[in-house]
């Protein structure tokens, strides 16, 4: 990167043409009418156009470099990007900052320095303000997201150069979105089959999702774009952790023909059940469940006015030490009354499975329109399996 280190002088494109509702957002047909950014940083809002446009637009009216400041809902997620011209993306509160800056004085300037990727951030990881939210409307009564993985600004093998240069082998790219957690996580499950060959892919889910890790390198909790704390309905069960998910201790395994009551329980018709399954279906005589009551490795509890009281059964199934004890450790939702039975199971065998019930209560300090989480673990000499609360007080 031979870019100057020099100041340059800062104008917002915003200012060039204060009557017209585009012009922050740095689109080629304003820029092309104004010479005043040549030579000049020019910052640039988010959105109408990409920002790879954005840039080529800077660059095609005479601009030095781009600073790109973030959506609100954004905050402080950025995203790197093959640009065409030196360009860096800022947070929407460090864009508000320029921003006045540059109404402060007469000659506003800037630089852009690039030092490099920085290692061991103590907030990492972050969940991004792209990042699906919960809860799941089509299935209340499960956890979604269910896992956190890697997504944001993950530089992997791509076919072509981005450059357009055809005589280089250095043919990487700069990517993110679920597009990019996706094959984070599907590497994860394969690594897990493959250690475990025998477990189904619901054992390999409860194992991530039972061992992810719920803080961060500060060791505190993980913060969402607004670097506030990410709830759970953000979060799911938390960051993927593969190499304790080898070893989750406990699992909560579930087989296709489970999900035959857990289907017709959501109120799907005969025929939609029997698509999935490839054969008829008769949901009248099937013993459908309510969708909390699947084997599910987390609780998603709705409590309305009228309802106070719940209970759901789990079914655990060893696959740690042959011989072991587990003892529940309950971290009550404020406002839930939360009760597990029996506190303590022994297992004697691999593969051994038990059955907990689980019963929520909804007390009278509990507050309407709010959300609420806690967790239970159940805890051994080795292991230690959690399992995520969220409960909705309508």
């Amino acid at each position: 990167m031979n870019f100057t280190s020099a100041f340059l002088p800062l104008v917002y494109a915003g200012m060039l043409n204060s009557s017209d509702d585009l012009a922050p957002y740095c689109i080629p047909e304003i820029l092309n009418k104004t010479d005043v950014i040549r030579g000049k940083i020019v910052v640039c809002e988010l959105g109408e156009i990409t920002a790879i446009e954005k840039g080529q637009a800077v660059k095609d009216s005479g601009g030095a470099a781009m600073i790109l400041v973030n959506y609100e809902e954004y905050g402080n997620t950025t995203i790197a990007r093959a640009h065409v011209l030196p360009a860096t993306q800022i947070s929407y509160a460090d864009g508000l900052k320029v921003k006045t800056y540059i109404n402060s004085t007469s000659n506003p300037v800037a630089k852009i320095l690039f030092k490099g990727t920085l290692i061991g951030d103590d907030r990492a990881p972050v969940v991004a303000g792209f990042s699906s939210r919960g809860p799941n409307y089509a299935s209340p009564g499960i956890l979604k997201p269910d896992i956190l993985g890697p997504g944001v600004n993950i530089l992997a093998a791509w076919p072509v150069s981005v450059e357009n240069i055809t005589n280089t082998k250095s043919t990487f790219n700069m990517l993110s979105g679920t597009s990019m957690a996706c094959p984070h996580l599907s590497g994860v499950a394969a690594l897990l089959k493959s250690s475990h060959p025998n477990w189904s892919p619901a054992a390999i889910k409860s194992a991530i999702m039972t061992t992810a890790d719920v803080v961060n390198l500060a060791r505190q909790p993980i913060e969402d774009e607004k670097f506030l704390p990410a709830n759970i309905f953000a979060t799911g069960s938390g960051h993927v952790n593969p190499s304790k998910a080898n070893d989750p201790g406990l699992v909560y395994d579930i087989q296709p023909k489970d999900y035959i009551p857990y289907l017709c329980g959501l109120n799907y018709t005969n025929r939609q059940v029997g698509t999935f399954l490839q054969r008829r279906v008769n949901c009248s005589i099937e013993s459908s469940i309510p969708d909390g009551q699947l084997n599910y490795p987390a609780f998603v509890i709705t409590f309305t006015v009228l309802s106070n009281s719940q209970t759901y059964t789990r079914t655990i199934t060893n696959v740690g030490e042959s011989k072991s004890s587990y003892t529940v450790k309950i971290f009550r939702p404020p406002g839930v009354d939360v009760r597990v039975e029996p506190t303590t199971l022994n297992f004697s065998e691999l593969y051994q499975k038990m059955i907990y019930r689980v019963t929520f209560k909804r007390l009278a300090s509990s507050r309407n329109n709010t959300v609420v989480q806690g967790y239970l673990i159940w805890n051994s000499d080795k292991h230690a399996v959690r399992s995520p609360i969220a409960v909705i007080l309508s």
